[in-house]
């Protein structure tokens, strides 16, 4: 294996790690942000106001792209072990 395709094993699985962790993380921070700042006009300082909106568009977004998530996972992960006979020889 040359360190060209190390290098570029290296930047998909990177880049599939941070598009799962986008797609589950921007919408938390994006309802978050709503919150802070329906809270900040109401002056209303409840930690669970803040908690739970964004726990639940955590899980919805979850079971909404979930499937399409593992799929893409499991897509890389079986097209690197197809490619490790072609990596090692």
């Amino acid at each position: 294996m040359t360190p060209e395709v190390a290098i570029d094993l290296f930047r998909q699985a990177l880049w599939l790690t941070s598009v799962v962790v986008a797609i589950v993380v921007l919408p938390s921070l994006i309802i978050g942000l709503i919150v802070a700042m329906f809270q900040a006009a109401t002056q209303i300082n409840e930690q669970t106001l803040s908690f739970l909106p964004r726990l639940l568009i955590t899980f919805l977004t979850l079971i909404w792209l979930g499937p399409w998530l593992a799929t893409q996972m499991v897509e890389f992960t079986d097209t690197l072990y197809r490619q490790i006979p072609g990596l090692i020889g």
